[in-house]
C-alpha cells in the first residue's frame, strides 16, 4: 500500500473511532495530509505505527464542575483535560473557559499543541483542558468559585513534571490565579511550575501575556523577509480583540505596520489611523465591552455590526480569535484585495477551502501551531525560571522569544525546502513537528 493510501485508511480510522468531533477530525486531516514524504524517508516511524499513537490521546479525563452564583442557584458544568502525548516533556497547554468546548475541541487543540510544542524545540509534550463554563458577565466571586472547583478536581492530574496547563480562551491572570491558590490550598505546596501564565506577583514572567501575540508578529516579520520584505508600510488587519490580538497589534505597529482593523463576535472596527491599543485595551480588558464602544471614543473610527473584518482590504491578515473563522470565500476576497501574508494568531481559524485558497494564491502562509507558538515557548521559559527559582527581565526574555521564533521559521522554511516544497509553511511545519514527535515515541518504547 502506497504510503499516501495508508494515510488516507488511518484517517478513516480515526473519524470512526472518534465519531462528531468534527474539528479534531480537521486537524488530523491537515496533519496527515502532508507527511508522507516523511514517512517515505523514514519507513521505522510506519512500521511503530507511529501515527496511530499519535492520534491517540495518552489520557483522557471529564468531570463534573458544580459552583454556586451570586444569587445562591447552583450550576453544573463540563470540565476536561486531555493529556496528549508526553514523548518530549510534561503536557503542556491551555484551559479553554467557552460555552462551546466540548471534547472534540479540546483534542483538536492538544493534538495541535503536540506538533506546536515540539516546534519550539523545548522539552514539552502537548495537551489541553477547559470546561463549557462562561466568564463573561460573571462576577470576580463567581469566577473564583468556579476555578476553585475546576481545580479541586483537576489538581489530581497535573504537577510540573507531569501536565502543566496555562490561559487560553476565557482563561487570563486572573484565573490562572485563582486556579493557583486552590492548587496550592490543596496541596500545601508552592509548586509554581504546575501553571503557566501567573501573574508577576506569584511566579509569572516577563513576556508571558505579550507571548503569542508578539510571536505572530516575528514569525510574519520572518516569512516577509524571507521574501525581501518587511512590515514597513503593510496594511495590516487582526481579528479578534482579545490578548493575542492587542499584543500581534502592538507588536505590529512596532515593527512598521499598521493595523486598521479588529474585530469581536459583535462587529469589527476600522481606523485608518491605525488601531489605538491603549484605548482598545481599555474597552476589552478594563471596561469588558464590545468593540462597538472603541468609535465611542474614537470618533472617526468606524463600526460595521454582524460583518466580517475579512472585507477589509490589506497586506497581512493575522485572524486572532477563534478556529474556522476565515472560509475559502473569504480567503478569495483577501487575496483578491491585495493580501500577501497570513500569519495565525489563532488555533486553526482558517478553514481546508480556505489554506487552499491561500497556498495556491502564493500568499505566505504561517500556519497556527507555528506561527502562534510564541505563547507556549513563553510558558515553557516561564517553567524554566520557576524551576531555577529565577525571574528575567522584559528584555531578556522578549529577546529570547524573538530567538525561539526566528529558529522555528528557519525549521519551518528549511524543511519545506529539503522536500521539494519551498514556500510551504504548512508542510514544513507537520514535517519538522511529527519527525521530532515521532522520534522521540520512537525512542521510548511501546508504552
Amino acid at each position: 500500500m502506497r504510503v499516501q493510501e495508508r494515510l488516507d485508511s488511518l484517517i478513516d480510522e480515526v473519524l470512526q473511532r472518534n465519531p462528531g468531533e468534527a474539528e479534531f477530525h480537521q486537524a488530523v486531516r491537515e496533519v496527515l495530509g502532508s507527511i508522507a514524504p516523511a514517512l517515505d524517508k523514514h519507513p521505522e516511524f510506519a512500521d511503530a505505527k507511529i501515527i496511530e499513537r499519535l492520534c491517540e490521546p495518552e489520557r483522557q479525563i471529564i468531570f463534573r464542575v458544580p459552583w454556586e452564583d451570586d444569587q445562591g442557584e447552583v450550576h453544573i458544568n463540563r470540565g476536561f483535560r486531555v493529556e496528549f502525548n508526553s514523548a518530549l516533556g510534561p503536557y503542556k497547554g491551555g484551559l479553554r473557559f467557552h460555552r462551546d468546548v466540548g471534547l472534540g475541541t479540546i483534542k483538536f487543540l492538544g493534538f495541535e499543541q503536540v506538533f506546536k510544542n515540539a516546534l519550539t524545540g523545548m522539552p514539552i509534550g502537548g495537551g489541553k483542558g477547559g470546561a463549557d463554563f462562561d466568564p463573561r458577565g460573571r462576577s470576580d466571586r463567581e469566577v473564583m468559585r468556579f476555578c476553585q472547583s475546576f481545580m479541586t478536581e483537576l489538581y489530581r492530574h497535573i504537577g510540573e513534571y507531569t501536565d502543566v496547563p496555562a490561559g487560553d480562551v476565557g482563561v487570563g491572570g486572573r484565573e490562572i490565579g485563582f486556579l493557583f491558590g486552590q492548587y496550592k490550598r490543596i496541596t500545601n505546596r508552592y509548586e509554581s511550575g504546575v501553571l503557566t501564565g501567573k501573574s508577576l506577583h506569584h511566579g509569572g514572567a516577563q513576556v508571558r501575556t505579550e507571548a503569542t501575540g508578539y510571536g505572530a508578529a516575528f514569525f510574519v516579520e520572518e516569512m516577509l523577509r524571507a521574501r525581501g520584505d518587511s512590515f514597513d508600510g503593510k496594511q495590516v488587519v487582526v481579528s479578534g480583540a482579545g490578548n493575542v490580538a492587542i499584543y500581534t497589534i502592538e507588536k505590529v505597529h512596532q515593527l512598521g505596520g499598521r493595523v486598521v482593523a479588529c474585530s469581536d463576535s459583535s462587529g469589527f472596527v476600522v481606523d485608518e489611523k491605525g488601531i489605538d491599543v491603549e484605548l482598545l485595551r481599555q474597552v476589552k480588558e478594563v471596561d469588558r465591552a464590545r468593540i462597538s464602544a472603541y468609535v465611542d471614543v474614537r470618533r472617526d473610527a468606524d463600526y460595521r455590526a454582524g460583518a466580517s473584518v475579512w472585507e477589509v482590504p490589506c497586506d497581512v491578515a493575522m485572524p486572532s480569535a477563534t478556529q474556522n473563522e476565515i472560509s475559502g470565500a473569504q480567503a478569495a476576497t483577501l487575496v483578491r484585495n491585495g493580501c500577501i501574508a497570513v500569519g495565525e494568531g489563532a488555533n486553526m481559524p482558517t478553514t481546508p477551502e480556505g489554506v487552499d485558497v491561500f497556498l495556491e494564491s502564493g500568499a505566505a502562509y504561517g500556519p497556527g501551531k507555528a506561527a502562534n507558538c510564541g505563547g507556549v515557548a513563553a510558558s515553557a521559559l516561564e517553567m524554566q525560571q520557576n524551576a531555577s527559582r529565577d525571574s528575567w527581565s522584559f528584555e531578556q526574555s522578549e529577546r529570547r522569544l524573538r530567538e525561539i521564533i526566528t529558529a522555528v521559521h528557519a525549521s519551518c522554511h528549511a524543511t519545506a525546502e529539503e522536500y521539494g516544497m519551498g514556500g510551504n509553511y504548512v508542510a514544513g511545519a507537520n514535517i519538522a513537528a511529527f519527525t521530532r514527535v515521532a522520534g522521540a515515541v520512537l525512542a521510548l518504547g511501546l508504552v
